[in-house]
C-alpha cells in the first residue's frame, strides 16, 4: 500500500485504533530524510536544539529566528512525517496576539505543519486562539524545559496527588482548546496512564512510560551522537559519537602517513 502524509487526523485514527505513534527530533535536511526514511510519524523542531545543537545549558536561549531556521532544513527533507516546530521561550507566553503571529511565521516561514506550546490551564485561551486561526497545536505538560529555574532543574513531575489532579485537568483544559495531542514529559507512569485515559486526543509520553499513545525521543540520545550525556529516559541504540570520532582520526592519520588523498581520490 501506497505510503500517505501523516495527518492530525491520522494520529486520532491511531489512537483509536491502539497503534502507537513515533516522534523524534530532527534539527537539519539530512537528519530529517533518515526519519522520514524510517516512516517516523512527526518530526519535532524542538528548541532542544539550544543544547544539543547549539551547545547552550538550556533552551531558555532559542530565538524564533533559529527555530524557523532549521525548521526550513528539516522540511526541505520530509516527504511523509507530520512536521512539527516549537514555539521557543517568550514568543508565546506575552499574550494571544502575538504567539498567533509567532506560530504564523512557523508556518508560514518555517513550512511546519504545526506547532507546540508548553504550560496547561492557563495557556489553554492563548492555543485557542491559535487553534481558531487553522493552526495544529501540540500541548506540553508535566516537566516543561522552559520552566527549568521554576521547576528547579530537570526534576520529576505529579508525584503527589494534588499535583497530579492538577495536570490532568491541565490535560483537559488543552483537550478542550482544541490540541491534537499533549506530550507528557517526566512524570510517573501511572499518572501517565491515568491522563492518557482521560483524553481523546494522543498523549506522548517521554520519561512517562509505557502507557502512553505514542513516545518521544530526542534524536542525538537515541543515536548517542553526546557521549557524556546519557538521560535515564532514553535509550541508546547506536554509539554515533564514537564512530564519528573514529573517521575524523582516521582522516587526521591518513592524511599525516601521506595515504590520502590516493589516486582515486585525484584529479
Amino acid at each position: 500500500m501506497d505510503r500517505k502524509r501523516m495527518t492530525v487526523k491520522r494520529l486520532f485514527d491511531k489512537k483509536q485504533a491502539e497503534e502507537k505513534i513515533t516522534l523524534i527530533t530532527a534539527y537539519d535536511y539530512t537528519t530529517a530524510k533518515c526519519l522520514d526514511a524510517a516512516e517516523i510519524d512527526i518530526v519535532l523542531i524542538g528548541d532542544s536544539l539550544g543544547q544539543v545543537v547549539l551547545g547552550y545549558n538550556t533552551t531558555l536561549q532559542v530565538t524564533l529566528d533559529d527555530v524557523i531556521h532549521h525548521t526550513k532544513a528539516v522540511a526541505r527533507g520530509i516527504e511523509y512525517a507530520l512536521i512539527l516546530a516549537d514555539m521557543p521561550f517568550m514568543t508565546y507566553q506575552v499574550n494571544s496576539d502575538l504567539a498567533l503571529i509567532n506560530a504564523g511565521r512557523l508556518m508560514q516561514e518555517g513550512n511546519a505543519h504545526s506547532v507546540k506550546l508548553e504550560g496547561g490551564q492557563e495557556i489553554a485561551p492563548t492555543i485557542k486562539k491559535i487553534v481558531d486561526a487553522g493552526i495544529p497545536v501540540m500541548g506540553h505538560i508535566g516537566f516543561t524545559p522552559q520552566s527549568y529555574f521554576k521547576l528547579g532543574g530537570n526534576r520529576i513531575q505529579g508525584r503527589s496527588e494534588a499535583d497530579a489532579k492538577k495536570m490532568i485537568a491541565d490535560a483537559k483544559a488543552l483537550e478542550d482548546a482544541g490540541v491534537f495531542s499533549i506530550v507528557l514529559e517526566l512524570i510517573p507512569a501511572e499518572l501517565a496512564k491515568r491522563i492518557t485515559e482521560a483524553v481523546d486526543v494522543p498523549t506522548l509520553g517521554i520519561g512517562a512510560g509505557i502507557h502512553c499513545d505514542g513516545q518521544v525521543q530526542v534524536s542525538h540520545d537515541i543515536l548517542g551522537l553526546l557521549s557524556d550525556f546519557k538521560p535515564k529516559h532514553a535509550k541508546r541504540y547506536k554509539n554515533i559519537a564514537d564512530e564519528i570520532t573514529d573517521a575524523f582520526k582516521q582522516f587526521k592519520s591518513d592524511v599525516s602517513q601521506g595515504i590520502f588523498p590516493a589516486d582515486e581520490n585525484s584529479f
